[in-house]
């Protein structure tokens, strides 16, 4: 009887873990994306998106990404940051150079960056290399930072196995009365990275799942190639 009861609640449980998700359904159809309306610098279509994402009521943070990295155990990883500044030359963002994308970086600094704008139907997606900013640059963006933010990266020895919560809650009491009326320095294992790109795509969705997908490419003569990808 015990066994019976057993398997009938082993089986309960399993179904209440699945869930057919195959009924979701959603027409994307706000816009278009063809060659002939875009500008060939993907930078500029990028900073044209970024502007309307940033115009489009319902987006809270139209700057956070994924970045994705290839971890020294071989797997990629993916997690969500937030861009800090884009120029002609790429894409950056700022964490701890010890953490464990700083890591992948530091072995494989081929990184895939990219972002969802559902509201718009949008996706843009960069492959490229990552490698570090300026000190200069980090030091002057860490000084941009709120207190609270310059403590919270200097305590956290990020990615790495820690006891409790309080454990970091008591290490921030501690920094907060030892940098109380004192200048806080940037360390040096935080600062910032940029991504230069290699591919830019960018996806607009579109009826029937028919969607708009132009890459661009870089050349080797720092031209950049435009093709049309199938959905």
């Amino acid at each position: 009887m015990l066994f019976y009861r057993t398997l009938s609640i082993f089986i309960r449980q399993k179904m209440s873990m699945q869930k057919d998700l195959s009924d979701y359904r959603k027409s994307y159809d706000k816009s278009a994306l063809n060659e002939q309306s875009i500008s060939g610098n993907p930078i500029a279509v990028f900073q044209k998106w970024f502007h309307e994402v940033e115009a489009t009521e319902g987006v809270e943070e139209p700057n956070a990404m994924t970045v994705s990295t290839i971890g020294p155990d071989g797997f990629p990883k993916s997690r969500v940051v937030l861009l800090k500044k884009y120029t002609q030359e790429g894409f950056i963002f700022y964490t701890n150079y010890k953490s464990e994308k700083g890591q992948a970086i530091a072995q494989n600094p081929r990184t895939c960056i990219s972002f969802f704008w559902p509201n718009l139907e949008r996706q843009v997606i960069v492959k490229g290399t990552s490698e570090k900013i300026s000190t200069d640059s980090s030091d002057e963006y860490f000084e941009s930072r709120p207190t609270g933010s310059k403590l919270g990266a200097i305590v956290s020895r990020q990615s790495e196995v820690i006891t409790s919560r309080s454990e970091l809650e008591a290490k921030l009491k501690l920094l907060e009365q030892e940098y109380q009326n004192k200048e806080i320095l940037r360390p040096d294992y935080w600062g910032g990275y940029l991504v230069r790109p290699m591919t830019i795509e960018f996806w607009q969705g579109r009826p029937n799942r028919l969607h708009d997908r132009i890459l661009f490419t870089l050349q080797d003569d720092k031209n950049w190639k435009i093709e049309r990808l199938a959905p």
